[in-house]
């Protein structure tokens, strides 16, 4: 290879591969290229210096389960025929690199004895087990010598999506990656992408940006909400809702609007540790105001959690018309059964955060049985609490039975 230049593009998302790290994680949605991006890198790396690659699963039952045929594609793509020995059950080239395949959970003595490996590229890694991470992580111990993963998360609570998302080991480079990072998307998936995102915005979310699956049946707002871009009307009798953040907590206020029985948020502005002071300021004092970034929050009522009296009094000072939202126990059910008494609930798309909860938003799941509790878990429901504010005047408290819908125009 002394004597041959290569050209070869990356997605720029893909460039800290080069970075040396003990651990490489690239996760995400469908379409990003992170296999593709993987499989090339560790070609060309390959045949710089001789290395041993490990490519491993939980899972491979054949050669055909293994990123065999990925490796063998690239090669060709690249035009590193000439350097590189394809066989049945491994890949070697002329630089004395080696590429060997072997699943985790039934080869667990083959890959105790595994020596000498210099990357252990791990594909799928979501299906791997605590288990097999215990018995694979140590026998990667050549110095200098990383561990590379790629993969689609499945559930939140998965070993992999814990040890390498939620809680990254020192040093570790994690990024996720989805099919806005990958230049070369074809029309074909985006067409599939673009389908899923107007009738299944649940499964999009999954499927194309990486998110954790949720137990469908828990969610709270199931069948009941829609993503979606819409034309606010000019005659909208607006609501507003706050909630306040607490340490990690976020701060949201929400605008919505109620048409033809269907309600409607059309606004969100959100923030984690904002200071007191950039949540509202005096007109044209300088500094960022969080509650003006909403068009007509000076114009209309705003309800917010009264647990803050000190920060409703401070914006309310600032020439904000906002007080707290009353509370009794049970308001919380009183107001999802409330906003479920809508025929729709239409998200704007640009309601980044307020979607996202949506999805996610859902009732306790016992962890042995997996049977739906009937208690509210208290994650994802910020902006779902300042939606409850907004409309805190319409919600009734139930005597037996549910909350009647009170048609208040709009």
């Amino acid at each position: 290879m002394a004597d041959k230049e290569l050209h070869v593009q990356l997605p720029q998302v893909f460039s800290e591969l080069f970075t040396p790290a003990r651990y490489k994680v690239f996760y995400g949605g469908r379409g990003s290229g992170k296999s593709w991006a993987v499989a090339r890198t560790l070609l060309l790396m390959a045949l710089q210096r001789p290395i041993r690659v490990l490519c491993a699963r939980e899972y491979q039952s054949s050669i055909a389960d293994s990123v065999h045929k990925l490796l063998t594609e690239q090669i060709d793509a690249m035009g590193l025929s000439a350097w590189y020995t394809v066989t049945k059950a491994g890949i070697t080239n002329s630089a004395g690199s080696e590429f060997i395949f072997k699943g985790i959970h039934h080869n667990i003595m083959e890959i105790k004895s595994t020596e000498g490996v210099d990357v252990c590229w791990v594909e799928e890694a979501q299906a791997v087990s605590e288990e097999s991470w215990q018995v694979l992580i140590p026998t990667i111990r050549k110095a200098s010598s990383e561990i590379w993963l790629t993969f689609n998360p499945l559930e939140e609570s998965d070993p992999t999506y814990q040890r390498f998302v939620v809680s990254p080991p020192p040093g570790a480079i994690v990024r996720k990656v989805n099919w806005r990072e990958n230049p070369y998307f074809p029309d074909v998936l985006r067409e599939e992408m673009e389908y899923m995102r107007r009738v299944d915005p649940d499964g999009y979310a999954h499927v194309w940006e990486g998110e954790v699956r949720t137990i469908s049946d828990a969610v709270i707002f199931k069948g009941k909400y829609e993503v979606r871009a819409f034309d606010t009307p000019e005659n909208a009798r607006f609501y507003f809702g706050a909630d306040w953040g607490f340490s990690q907590d976020p701060t949201v206020l929400l605008r919505c609007f109620i048409k033809d029985k269907t309600l409607y948020v059309d606004r969100e502005t959100y923030g984690v540790g904002v200071d007191i002071d950039d949540l509202a300021r005096h007109p044209g004092e300088r500094g960022r105001s969080m509650f003006d970034e909403i068009p007509g929050s000076r114009l209309w009522p705003i309800y917010a959690d009264n647990a803050r009296p000190e920060t409703i009094s401070y914006v309310r000072q600032r020439g904000f018309n906002i007080r707290g939202a009353d509370k009794w126990p049970g308001s919380v059910e009183d107001g999802i059964a409330y906003l479920r008494s809508f025929e729709r609930i239409v998200i704007h798309e640009r309601c980044k955060h307020m979607a996202q909860e949506a999805r996610l938003y859902r009732y306790q799941v016992d962890k042995r049985t997996e049977e739906i509790l009937p208690k509210v878990e208290d994650a994802n429901n910020h902006c779902w609490d300042a939606l409850r504010y907004a409309l805190c005047k319409y919600i009734t408290r139930r005597r037996g039975g549910q909350p009647v819908f009170k048609p208040t125009g709009y």
